[in-house]
C-alpha cells in the first residue's frame, strides 16, 4: 500500500514528460512542413462560412506579395485572379460552399505588386459533425517557373521534332512499355504506314512478328547497357533488310533506322561474286594492263583454282609475270600471236602447253579480253583459263572408245545411222540392220527407212529430220516402227547435222535404240504411279539404308514435305520426334516381315499427326529383301473428333449428377435468406446486424455457387438480348480497373464495326471475369492483360474441324495474359467441374466450367491456347448478328413494391419456405393461405376460387407435382395468375408446366425482393 502514491506519481511524471516531448515534436514538425513550404512556394488557406473570414498563411502572403498575417476578405483574394479566370474561380469556390465539391486548378493571378504570376489552387469543404459544410481549406502554389519551364520545353520539343522530322533517316520512340510515341516523315515512307496507324499503338501490334526477334533484343541491349546498340536484320512482311542504331533514353529507346535492302542485294551480290569466282573450276588470272619491260603484264589476282592446277600459291605468282609457268615445249608461236594482241589490246583465244610448279605439263585453252573502266580506259588483262590436259589425253584414246562403243551398241541395242537426203541415201551400222530384221544384203534409201515408221511417227520423224537439214536443230524423240518380220517396236532416234568442211549441213547423224522393253515398262510403272498418286494414304518407300526412295502426292499433301526434300532429308530425321521409334519399326520388319500399328509423326511446320501405319518388306525375285513399303491412314482429325464427343459426353453426365442437388440445395437456402431481411428489422442491435450480414454474405455465396453449379449443369438461360460486346468489355474495364492489382496492365481493343450478339449481359460479364481472375493469379509478379473483340465468319472447312460451330457469323473475344501458363497434361482438365491447381480453400473449380457452361448456353464454344511460361489465351466464339441495330436498356430500379391486401396460396412440400414465404409477404400487406402439396393446393383453390388472387408453387412437390398442380388450376380457372418457383430453371418439370399456361418463373432460391417484384408484375397484368 506503500508504493501506491509513489507509482501514480510516476505516471504523472511520465505523462507530464510525454506531453512535452509530443509538443515538442509538433513544433519541430510546423518548422519543417514551414522551410518546405517556403521552399516549394507553397502556401496553405482556410474560409470560415459563418464568419466570412479568410486566413492566408504567411506563405500565401508572400506569393500575394503582401506582408505576413494579412487578412483579405474572400472577395478581395478572388480579386487577385486575373479577369478571365475569375468567374471560374468564383463557380468553383460556390460548388464547394454548396455541395462539398472539391477542385484544384491552374490559372494567372496580379500581385500586390503588380508581377502577373501562375497559381495552382486545390481547396476542399470543411464539414462539421453532422456533415455541414461549415468553411473550406486548401492550399495556393507558385508555378509560375514550371509554367516558364513547360514552355521552354515545348518550344525545344517543336524544334527537336522539326529536325527529327527533316531527317534522312527513319526515327522513332517507344516508351518502356513498348508503345510507339514518335515517327517521322521517313519512317512513314520507309514502312507504308500512316503517323495515325503507328503512334500510340503497342510495337508488336503494328509490327507483328518483331517481338522476341533480334530487332527487340536490339531494343533491350540499348536498355539495359545504357549504350547504343544496332542491328541488322531481315523484315519479312515488309521484305527490306533495316539497319538499326537503339539509343537509349530517359522514357525508353530512340531508334534510327535505314532501309539496306538494296545495299544487301549489292553486297550480296559481290560476295556471291567472289565465291562464285573462287570456286570456279577455271583459273582467273587478273593482270595489269600495261606489260613489265614490254614484255607480258604484272599478275595482281588468281583465284583457287590457279593453285589446284599449277601448284603455285598465290604469293608466290602475285606481283610477277606469266612467264613463270612457260617451258622448253611451250609453243613460241602462240606466245608471239597472243603478245601482239595485248598489243592491240585484241580478246584472245589459244591452246597453250604450261608447267606446273612440279614441272609437269598442263595444256590451257586461254580467253584473255581487256577490261576498260567508265571513261572507256583500259585498266585491266583477264584471263578465263581451262585445263584441258585431260582432253588432250582423251584425243589418244577414242580409237579404243569407238570399239568399245560397238559393243555397247550390240549390247544396249543401239546402232547409229547417217541419212544423205540430197541422193537419198542411208547408212545404218550393224546393230540396225539386227534390230529392224533386215537383210544385209539389201541396203535401204532413205524412202525404205522412211517407210518402217507408223503412219504417225513416219510425219513427226520426217519433219524433224528436214528441220535438222535446214536449220541444224537437233533433235531425241521416240517413234514406232514395223520390222521386216512384221514385229511393232518402240526406237528412240536421236541425231544432230552433219556438217561438211565450210560448215554447211550435208546430212544427218543419228543413233536408234530399241526402247520396246523400257516402253512396257514405263507403262506398268505410269499405271502403278496413277494408282498411287490417288490413293488418300501417304505411301513411301523406303531402301534397306532407309532412304526415301518414293513419295507419292497423298504424302506430300499430308506431311507438307516434297518428294525432293525427304528424299535429302530422310524419313528418319523429318517425320519422327523420336527417331528411336523408326529405328524399332524399322527392326521389326526386317525381322517379321511386317509391322502394323499407330504412330506418331510431324507435318513440315512440326505438328504432331496420328496415323494408322503399315510397314511391309518387300523382296526381289531372289528373295532378298529390296525395300520397306510404309503405307500411313491419317487418323488425327478422326480422333480429334473422338475426343471432342467423349469431352462432350463426360460434361453431360457430369452436368446431370451436379443439377440433380440443386433443388434440394436451393430449398435450404431460400427460407434462410428471405428470413435474413425479416430479421433485419427485427433485431436493430448492431452485433445482431452483424452475425445477420454474415449469414447473409454466406448464404449468397451458397446461392453463387448453386447457380454456378446450375449453369455448368444445363446452361441456365438468363435473359436474353441485343448485347454491344463492347458495353460489356467498358463496364468490365471499370471492375477490373478496381479488383485488378496496378502491377497489371489491361489492354482492351474492339474492333469498330464489332456485330451484336444475342446474350444475357450478366452471364458474359461473369465468363470474362472468370478469365481475368484466372489470369490475374497467373501473374504474381505482375503482367498485361489483353482482351480483344473481332467479328469472324466460321467457313465448312473450320466447322467439320470443330463439332461445336457452324458456318455463320460470330463474334470472337480474347482474353490473353503472359502469366505462368497452363502446362500441357492439364489443358484438357481445366474445364473439368471441381477441378482446380489452386491451394485448398482458394478455389471451387467452377469458374470454367461454369464459363464454358454459359458460353455453350449462348450457342457458341471456347478455345484454350497456352505455353509454360509464355501465357495462356482464351477465345470465346459466340454467334453474331450482323444485322441487329442495337440492345434496349435495362429498366431502371424502384423501390420494392408492397401488397394491398391480395390474397396470395403459397405451395411448396417444405414447412421453412412455406413459413418463410408466408411471413414476408405478410410483413408486406398480403394474405396468405399455404398448402404442402399440389392435391392440396387444388382444393384450397377450388373453395376460395373468387378470394385467392395468385399462385405461387414450387416446381418439385410429392403426391401432385408442379406441372400437374398447374394443369389443374387452370381447368379450374383458366384466368388463375400463376408463379413457378424450382431450383432448375431448365428442368422437364418446368417445360411441361410452360406447356399448360405456366408464363413466369422464380428461380430458388430467391430474395425477398425478387419475390416481391415478381408478384406485383404478375397481378398488374
Amino acid at each position: 500500500m506503500t508504493f501506491a502514491p509513489m507509482a501514480s506519481e510516476m505516471a504523472s511524471m511520465h505523462t507530464a514528460q510525454h506531453i512535452d516531448s509530443a509538443e515538442e515534436q509538433r513544433q519541430k514538425n510546423q518548422l519543417l512542413l514551414k522551410m518546405a513550404g517556403h521552399a516549394a512556394r507553397l502556401g496553405g488557406w482556410t474560409f470560415d462560412a459563418v464568419s466570412q473570414e479568410l486566413v492566408w498563411s504567411d506563405e500565401t502572403c508572400e506569393i500575394h506579395d503582401r506582408p505576413a498575417r494579412h487578412r483579405p476578405t474572400l472577395d478581395e483574394g478572388i480579386a487577385y485572379y486575373l479577369p478571365d479566370y475569375r468567374d471560374m474561380v468564383v463557380h468553383m469556390v460556390d460548388r464547394c460552399l454548396d455541395e462539398g465539391v472539391s477542385f484544384d486548378f491552374e490559372a494567372e493571378l496580379l500581385t500586390a505588386t503588380q508581377r502577373t504570376i501562375w497559381v495552382r489552387a486545390i481547396g476542399e469543404a470543411v464539414r462539421d459533425a453532422s456533415g455541414t459544410v461549415t468553411g473550406l481549406q486548401g492550399a495556393l502554389q507558385d508555378i509560375t517557373t514550371q509554367r516558364r519551364n513547360e514552355l521552354e520545353r515545348n518550344a525545344l520539343a517543336t524544334k527537336l521534332s522539326a529536325t527529327l522530322a527533316d531527317m534522312s533517316d527513319a526515327f522513332f520512340t517507344l516508351d518502356r512499355n513498348w508503345v510507339i510515341t514518335y515517327v517521322n516523315e521517313e519512317m512513314t515512307r520507309s514502312v507504308n504506314r500512316t503517323r495515325e496507324e503507328m503512334l500510340h499503338r503497342l510495337l508488336w501490334d503494328v509490327f507483328p512478328g518483331t517481338k522476341d526477334s533480334r530487332f527487340h533484343a536490339c531494343y533491350l541491349r540499348a536498355i539495359e547497357t545504357g549504350k547504343v546498340a544496332t542491328e541488322v536484320e531481315f523484315y519479312e512482311p515488309l521484305g527490306k533488310w533495316f539497319e538499326l542504331r537503339s539509343h537509349p533514353t530517359d522514357d525508353g529507346v530512340a531508334v534510327y533506322f535505314q532501309d539496306v535492302t538494296q545495299r544487301r542485294k549489292d553486297e550480296e551480290q559481290l560476295r556471291l561474286l567472289q565465291a562464285c569466282v573462287e570456286r570456279m573450276n577455271d583459273i582467273i588470272v587478273v593482270t595489269d594492263a600495261e606489260p613489265v619491260e614490254g614484255l607480258w603484264p604484272r599478275v595482281i589476282y588468281v583465284n583457287q583454282a590457279f593453285e589446284r592446277n599449277t601448284g603455285y600459291r598465290p604469293d608466290e605468282i602475285i606481283g610477277k609475270t606469266p612467264r613463270i609457268l612457260q617451258g622448253p615445249r611451250t609453243q613460241r608461236d602462240v606466245l608471239d600471236r597472243i603478245r601482239a594482241s595485248l598489243q592491240r589490246w585484241e580478246p584472245v583465244r589459244e591452246e597453250i602447253l604450261n608447267y606446273k610448279k612440279n614441272g609437269d605439263e598442263i595444256w590451257l585453252e586461254l580467253d584473255i579480253v581487256p577490261i576498260a573502266d567508265a571513261a572507256g580506259h583500259y585498266t585491266h588483262w583477264i584471263s578465263i583459263e581451262r585445263n584441258i590436259t585431260e582432253r588432250k589425253r582423251a584425243t589418244d584414246a577414242l580409237r579404243q572408245r569407238d570399239n568399245l562403243l560397238r559393243v555397247g551398241g550390240r549390247v544396249g541395242k543401239i546402232g547409229g545411222w547417217t541419212a544423205l537426203p540430197a541422193v537419198n541415201a542411208v547408212q545404218w551400222s550393224d546393230e540396225i540392220y539386227l534390230m529392224l530384221d533386215w537383210p544385209r544384203s539389201s541396203p535401204p534409201t532413205l524412202g525404205e527407212f522412211l517407210s518402217i515408221f507408223s503412219p504417225d511417227s513416219r510425219a513427226a520423224f520426217k519433219a524433224a529430220l528436214d528441220e535438222c537439214m535446214a536449220q541444224g536443230a537437233s533433235f531425241d524423240r521416240e517413234f514406232q516402227v514395223t520390222t521386216c518380220a512384221g514385229h511393232l517396236k518402240w526406237v528412240r532416234v536421236a541425231a544432230e547435222p552433219a556438217l561438211a568442211e565450210g560448215g554447211e549441213v550435208s546430212g544427218v547423224h543419228g543413233a536408234l535404240q530399241d526402247t520396246t522393253s523400257m516402253k512396257q515398262v514405263e507403262e506398268r510403272l505410269r499405271e502403278q504411279a496413277a494408282l498411287l498418286d490417288k490413293a488418300q494414304d501417304a505411301i513411301w518407300v523406303l531402301d534397306l539404308d532407309g532412304n526415301v526412295a518414293f513419295w507419292n502426292p497423298s504424302a506430300e499433301r499430308i506431311y507438307g514435305w516434297t518428294a525432293e526434300e525427304v528424299g535429302r532429308r530422310g524419313a528418319r530425321e523429318l517425320l519422327f520426334q523420336d527417331t528411336g521409334v523408326f529405328d524399332r519399326c524399322r527392326q521389326a520388319v526386317l525381322e517379321q516381315g511386317e509391322w502394323v500399328g499407330e504412330i506418331e509423326h510431324k507435318t513440315q511446320d512440326d505438328k504432331p499427326l496420328l496415323l494408322v501405319s503399315r510397314w511391309t518388306l518387300v523382296r526381289d525375285e531372289a528373295g532378298q529383301p529390296r525395300s520397306i513399303l510404309a503405307i500411313n491412314t491419317d487418323v488425327t482429325h478422326q480422333k480429334l473428333l473422338e475426343q471432342q464427343f467423349l469431352r462432350a459426353q463426360r460434361m453431360e453426365s457430369i452436368g446431370t449428377l451436379a443439377g440433380g442437388i440443386a433443388h434440394d440445395l436451393n430449398n435450404v437456402l431460400a427460407p434462410i435468406m428471405m428470413s435474413i431481411e425479416l430479421l433485419k428489422g427485427s433485431l436493430p442491435d448492431p452485433d445482431d446486424q452483424a452475425v445477420l450480414k454474415t449469414i447473409e454474405v454466406s448464404a449468397r455465396r451458397g446461392a453463387d455457387m448453386i447457380r454456378q453449379v446450375l449453369s455448368f449443369a444445363r446452361g441456365v438461360e438468363g435473359k436474353r438480348h441485343e448485347v454491344r460486346i463492347a458495353d460489356v468489355l467498358h463496364d468490365l474495364d471499370q471492375i477490373l480497373s478496381e479488383t485488378i492489382s496496378k502491377n497489371i496492365s489491361i489492354v482492351i481493343r474492339v474492333a469498330p464495326d464489332l456485330w451484336q450478339v444475342q446474350a444475357d449481359p450478366t452471364q458474359l460479364q461473369q465468363v470474362l471475369l472468370n478469365l481475368c481472375v484466372n489470369a490475374r493469379d497467373a501473374m504474381v509478379n505482375g503482367g498485361r492483360i489483353a482482351i480483344s473483340a473481332e467479328n469472324m465468319m466460321v467457313d465448312e472447312h473450320y466447322a467439320a474441324m470443330n463439332i461445336e460451330s457452324r458456318v455463320g457469323a460470330y463474334v470472337k473475344i480474347e482474353v490473353e495474359d503472359n502469366g505462368a501458363g497452363i502446362p500441357s497434361d492439364i489443358q484438357e482438365r481445366v474445364f473439368d467441374p471441381f477441378f482446380t491447381t489452386k491451394p485448398m480453400g482458394e478455389g471451387t473449380g467452377l469458374g470454367l466450367a461454369t464459363t464454358l457452361a454459359i458460353v455453350k448456353s449462348h450457342g457458341g464454344f471456347i478455345r484454350l491456347y497456352s505455353e509454360v511460361d509464355k501465357g495462356t489465351r482464351f477465345r470465346i466464339y459466340l454467334p453474331a448478328d450482323p444485322h441487329a441495330l442495337g440492345a434496349p436498356s435495362g429498366p431502371a430500379q424502384t423501390a420494392v413494391p408492397r401488397g394491398h391486401g391480395e390474397l396470395i396460396m403459397v405451395v411448396d412440400d417444405e414447412a421453412a419456405i412455406r413459413q418463410v414465404t408466408r411471413q414476408t409477404l405478410e410483413a408486406y400487406g398480403y394474405r396468405v393461405v399455404v398448402a404442402s402439396n399440389g392435391a392440396e393446393a387444388v382444393a384450397l383453390y377450388a373453395q376460395n376460387i373468387q378470394g385467392i388472387d395468385l399462385v405461387l408453387t414450387d416446381m418439385m412437390m410429392p403426391v401432385m407435382d408442379g406441372p400437374a398442380t398447374v394443369q389443374a388450376l387452370r381447368q379450374i380457372n383458366p384466368a388463375v395468375r400463376l408463379i413457378g418457383a424450382s431450383g432448375i430453371s431448365q428442368d422437364g418439370k418446368v417445360a411441361r408446366a410452360a406447356g399448360a399456361g405456366l408464363n413466369h418463373f422464380l428461380p430458388k432460391p430467391y430474395t425477398a425482393e425478387a419475390m416481391l417484384r415478381l408478384i406485383d408484375t404478375v397481378l398488374k397484368t
